[in-house]
């Protein structure tokens, strides 16, 4: 069995009934660049199916490079990525649309004229099989398909609790609303994976809230990036810490994760003391009798020893 069929048939339950499944997404030795630049080099992880999964760290890391690669408008120049047991290339946004991966950006980008319901309407695009005629007469199959997917549109709406703005032009909302409409849009297209690219930004108290009450209940895939410690620890599942263009995984909230990064930082630093201890004693050593007859062969292999260290 190879790691990946093992990883898909492990199944474990978070602590709030949140099942966590087989692998869905894996980023194999990723190194993206822009010309002599690294943005991100020889990651490695997997996104298992049910997780709500941050990507963290600080401003200029990466974070949305990976968030690129991830969703194809990046194709990085070394390794692989595989999406539900399939190595995936170069592609389309509506190729990867149909694939079920949506997501929302930084920069909300809407139809400002068009109405919520209408440009929730838009995630639904990759789920209509009619052709243009038989939609330009709205009939039979397209007057289906129509209904239906206006139908699921109403679904989100409720469930996102917008049904006070459902006819209102996009452009007159505050931007909180604007960012769940957005948001509305990508659960449309009913993703296997959601990505949200620091979703909190510019949002008041209530849209964050109401937020981590959204992904408290969200059941799917979710990959967040997000400097909002709050929603980070009410949140997630698990966190990727990207830093130097490498990654770091840990399991549970920012709080967990903030516990484990300072006890390895504690510990690294210790084991660095103890070297460093270690190489001048070593040092004074060899210093002391690298010249004197009888200790020469020992002062050779400290020497040798230290050049190691």
């Amino acid at each position: 069995m190879t790691i990946t069929q093992e990883a898909a048939v492990q199944e474990t339950i978070t602590p709030d009934g949140r099942t966590i499944g087989g692998v869905l997404m894996e980023m194999r030795n990723i190194t993206l660049r822009f010309g002599g630049v690294v943005a991100i080099e020889d990651i490695t992880f997997d996104i298992r199916q049910g997780e709500i999964r941050a990507i963290i760290g600080p401003n200029g890391a990466g974070k949305s490079s990976m968030l690129n690669v991830i969703n194809g408008f990046y194709h990085p120049q070394d390794g692989e990525v595989w999406y539900k047991g399939a190595i995936r290339g170069p592609m389309r946004p509506h190729q990867i649309a149909a694939q079920g991966i949506a997501r929302t950006f930084q920069n909300i980008a809407l139809f400002h004229g068009m109405s919520t319901l209408d440009n929730i309407m838009t995630g639904r695009l990759t789920h209509m099989k009619t052709g243009m005629l038989s939609q330009s007469v709205w009939f039979g199959s397209a007057q289906r398909e129509e209904t239906e997917n206006r139908a699921f549109a109403e679904r989100i709406v409720d469930f996102l609790e917008i049904q006070s703005i459902r006819k209102t032009p996009v452009g007159r909302l505050p931007y909180g609303l604007q960012k769940r409409v957005e948001l509305g849009r990508a659960l449309a297209a009913e993703p296997s994976l959601l990505l949200l690219d620091e979703p909190t930004n510019y949002l008041d108290l209530e849209g964050v809230v109401w937020l981590e009450a959204f992904l408290a209940k969200y059941r799917h895939t979710a990959l967040v990036i997000s400097h909002d410690r709050q929603l980070l620890n009410r949140s997630v599942t698990s966190i990727l810490h990207l830093i130097n263009c490498k990654f770091a995984y840990y399991t549970g909230s920012y709080d967990q994760f903030d516990a484990e990064r300072r006890m390895k930082l504690e510990q690294q630093q210790s084991m660095a003391f103890k070297q460093e201890a270690q190489r001048k004693h070593i040092q004074s050593f060899v210093e002391r009798f690298r010249y004197k007859a009888s200790k020469a062969r020992q002062a050779q292999s400290r020497l040798k020893q230290l050049e190691k260290m």
